[in-house]
């Protein structure tokens, strides 16, 4: 009789510890004895569901990880994909590290992804937290604010300017469309919508890091049937 796996109703190989589709350990009778108790062995210890999640050790490789990678995001931002990989990578490590506490170190994509998540959700709000501070720092505490002022003016004044003259805008709109961004609710809008679209760009790549880590694991841990 052919054997199925019990979650995805997949064929699973005769003497297979886990299913080659979804990762579901599988238990596997043996009539040998032990060498120990000369009882016989009745299955493997493949008995963790590869697909749930121990949160104690993950939260604690999130953080571990996670809180020094928000930090130096912060920082990276301005440089764009450099961050969105420090991210990812993060993402792939906390899952590496979390594996190291599993036995069996079996995982599924879909764990590894969760996993990358939640270590994403934390880097994303560090990093945000850290960015609005050194911010408020530099304008308040340490009196650069004419610097970020005359930049901003300039971004908006030039560059963007240019874009929308390439894009075919008229000059009504042109001026409306500066006084709008030089204003302080417009540039509090611009802010708030670049941080938003930094944050979900970095949720994207820590849980494809996540996943992907899983994936490497799944091929280093798998056990090979003989």
């Amino acid at each position: 009789m052919e054997l199925t796996c019990d979650r995805c109703h997949q064929a699973v190989q005769p003497g297979a510890s886990f299913c080659p589709n979804c990762g579901l350990p599988q238990l596997v009778y043996s009539t040998e004895e032990s060498a120990e108790t000369g009882q016989p062995a009745r299955w493997d210890e493949a008995v963790r569901d590869a697909s749930m999640v121990a949160w104690r050790p993950a939260m604690r490789s999130a953080f571990t990880l996670g809180l020094p990678a928000g930090i130096l995001c912060a920082f990276l931002w301005p440089v764009g994909i450099i961050s969105m990989i420090l991210m990812g990578c993060t993402g792939a490590w906390v899952v590496s590290l979390y594996m190291k506490t599993q036995r069996p170190a079996w995982i599924t994509l879909g764990a590894g992804a969760r996993i990358g998540l939640v270590t994403g959700l934390v880097s994303a709000w560090v990093a945000s937290a850290t960015s609005g501070i050194t911010l408020f720092a530099m304008r308040y505490w340490f009196h650069q604010g004419g610097y970020f002022d005359n930049f901003w003016k300039r971004l908006v004044e030039v560059q963007l300017t240019q874009q929308w003259n390439s894009m075919g805008a008229d000059a009504q709109t042109i001026a409306t469309m500066k006084a709008m961004l030089l204003s302080p609710d417009g540039r509090a809008v611009w802010a708030l919508c670049t941080v938003s679209f930094l944050m979900a760009a970095s949720l994207v790549f820590a849980v494809a890091g996540g996943a992907l880590s899983a994936r490497l694991q799944i091929r280093r841990h798998r056990p090979h049937s003989q």
